[in-house]
């Protein structure tokens, strides 16, 4: 958690930043200010770093404790299934019919 709220308090400042630069008016297209701030950040590089720290911080640690143990269990699962579609043999195909069967013939 330390490294998102790093993250996101950089990013606040960084937006802050950008804003107290630019000259407000009722006229401006926020879109524009919207999508140049947006390139500002990811040129900036932050959210690229943020990310892998984040990554660094929450998944790896997991990785080989939790993450890696079910990987391998479904790898042998399917391996295993795949195995058994191997060696279990195909069904003998039934013999093929051109004559219909015969009527019974009932006593009635």
């Amino acid at each position: 958690k330390p490294a998102y709220q790093n993250l996101r308090q950089k990013v606040d400042n960084f937006v802050s930043t950008h804003l107290d630069k630019q000259e407000w008016n009722p006229a401006m297209n926020k879109n524009q200010l919207r999508n140049g701030l947006r390139q500002s950040v990811i040129q900036s590089g932050m959210l690229e770093a943020g990310v892998d720290r984040i990554i660094s911080q929450v998944v790896d640690p997991k990785l080989n404790h939790i993450f890696r143990p079910q990987i391998e269990r479904a790898i042998h699962e399917f391996l295993a299934a795949q195995k058994k579609e191997e060696t279990v043999p195909a069904p003998p195909p039934e013999p093929e019919n051109k004559d219909p069967p015969a009527p019974s013939q009932d006593a009635s």
